[in-house]
């Protein structure tokens, strides 16, 4: 089975610019390089933050652009979206009690899309519904399960970041931990770096975004802090054995070199790219 994920993708009115970079088309070029390179994925998940200010212009762009995506497309929300106003104009992802989320049959299991949207905040919810929505799914559903989500559910230990990550982390993390033999893996955005780590046995990963990226100070006390990094997205890869992430850097606009054979009779120090 083949995934990608996209995430943090930051729509806004056109001609307006993040951090020096035009979200509207560093999206574009990430779904052209995703779908291009990669059209027999079997799904597209965008982990949130649709929108950057959360405005209903936005959200009909992207329903634009989705049209001719050559594989399904689900699509979660963060932070900076406005659930209200994505679900008018994408009625159909709304799911039990209002909230942006649901189940996706897989060729491998199920996708499990959360909605971690909270009003006036940019931290992470993930109330009693939600977690007995969640609850309910993982106790029926067979395996393997895949999460995905905006908010990051552990801290990352940048202190400005974990402020704003999934308060309800412990809620969250009893949630899944009965479940843990039966969840595969877990994906986020929200923190705008490469991420990788587990919960309960669980792994999780994290792709940088299409635009602006984070910088991991550990030392930070109030302020976010980002950098001029390659945008990403994730390529994922699964067996009934085994997963594999790959982050894609497609905004990398430097020479990619062929360094030589992997077949060591062939590994030469005068002919070797080294």
């Amino acid at each position: 089975m083949k995934l990608l994920q996209i995430t943090d993708i930051h729509l806004t009115t056109p001609g307006k610019t993040i951090g020096g970079r035009d979200p509207n088309a560093n999206f574009t070029k990430a779904l052209a390089h995703a779908t291009s390179h990669h059209p027999d994925a079997e799904a597209l998940v965008i982990t949130g933050d649709l929108s950057d200010w959360g405005e209903a212009a936005d959200y009909e762009r992207l329903k634009a652009q989705l049209v001719d995506v050559p594989m399904p497309v689900h699509l979660c929300i963060g932070n900076h979206d406005d659930r209200q106003t994505f679900l008018d104009v994408f009625p159909e992802n709304q799911g039990a009690d209002g909230f942006v989320q649901r189940v996706v049959p897989l060729s491998m299991g199920h996708a499990i899309l959360l909605d971690t949207w909270g009003e006036d905040t940019h931290a992470g919810h993930f109330c009693e519904a939600r977690a007995a929505w969640l609850s309910a799914q993982l106790e029926t559903l067979d395996g393997p399960i895949w999460i995905f989500m905006h908010h990051n559910p552990v801290p990352i230990e940048v202190s400005p970041m974990d402020k704003i990550m999934l308060l309800d982390a412990d809620r969250f993390a009893d949630t899944v931990a009965a479940h843990a033999g039966k969840i595969r893996h877990i994906f986020h955005g929200h923190c705008h770096m490469h991420l990788s780590g587990a919960l309960h046995g669980i792994p999780f990963s994290a792709p940088r975004g299409t635009n602006h990226a984070g910088w991991p100070d550990f030392a930070a006390t109030k302020l976010l802090s980002v950098a001029d990094l390659t945008e990403s997205y994730s390529v994922i890869f699964a067996t009934n054995t085994t997963t594999m992430v790959h982050m894609v850097e497609y905004g990398y606009q430097g020479e990619i070199r062929g360094e030589g054979s992997p077949d060591y009779a062939d590994w030469d120090q005068l002919t070797m790219v080294r």
